[in-house]
């Protein structure tokens, strides 16, 4: 049993400083979600169950509107679809990395979030910290704060009184965080400047609105394809070769002194 504690609390203490920066900014989401539905006459449980229960970020900030309409399921039913339909691909991209994790599969299926994905898939756990403790820990910590920070806001709404309006672009600024600090963490780029290339791609050829899914689909085509090179790390290799090749063969001439 004492076993089974220490090894949990690694786990924990493992997968703790990943989630700093989602931390920061489920902080701000989760209580301005509970704002905006505070404003539409939601009260805080309403909040919290949306949170523990649909547990969809981007999709509950677009339910708020849908709750305040005519009910429409049909319509409700594809605007989700459509919303969330990037979840299908970080499940393939997971197979792997949740293969043989036993019943916790279930929760962490379940507590699957855009930056629970970018975590999980960024990094590995430590030698000694067991897979699927690790990866648990980090859906539990996301999941629990979210619902957490969504009643915190449903029960101050009543007190804030200023524009919402834009509100939801933080969630933008994370994405961007979580991005810079797996660049700097993970050796091998090759796969976030393929999905660089493969968004600009899908948003000149379909438009800042719909370019998510099939700038998903051409970078899991991609990946597919090249999985085995980018497994040897040859792009890698072939890259830092080029780049060593670039600094020997440039040469920068000091400054001189004009007379």
């Amino acid at each position: 049993m004492e076993d089974k504690k220490k090894m949990l609390l690694k786990a924990l203490k493992a997968a703790f400083p990943h989630n700093i920066p989602v931390m920061a900014g489920f902080t701000f989401l989760g209580i301005a979600y509970g704002v905006l539905m505070s404003t539409k006459g939601y009260g805080p449980l309403w909040s919290f169950l949306m949170s523990t229960i649909a547990y969809c970020g981007s999709m509950q900030f677009v339910a708020i509107n849908l709750l305040v309409v005519s009910f429409d399921p049909v319509q409700a039913f594809f605007m989700a679809l459509m919303v969330n339909a990037r979840h299908l691909f970080y499940g393939l991209s997971l197979l792997k990395k949740y293969k043989g994790i036993g019943k916790l599969k279930f929760f962490l299926i379940y507590w699957l979030c855009d930056e629970t994905f970018s975590i999980t898939y960024s990094f590995d756990p430590p030698e000694d910290v067991e897979p699927k403790w690790f990866y648990f820990f980090i859906s539990l910590i996301n999941y629990a704060q979210w619902a957490l920070c969504s009643l915190i806001g449903g029960l101050i709404g009543h007190l804030i009184t200023f524009n919402t309006k834009g509100i939801d672009f933080s969630l933008t600024a994370l994405f961007v965080v979580i991005f810079i600090n797996g660049w700097k963490e993970v050796k091998n780029r090759v796969p976030s400047i393929i999905g660089m290339v493969c968004s600009i791609i899908s948003i000149m050829m379909f438009g800042t609105s719909h370019f998510i899914i099939p700038a998903m689909i051409m970078l899991l085509i991609v990946l597919t394809l090249g999985r085995g090179k980018l497994e040897k790390g040859q792009f890698a290799d072939k890259i830092d070769e080029k780049v060593k090749d670039m600094n020997k063969t440039k040469q920068i001439e000091p400054l001189t002194e004009c007379k």
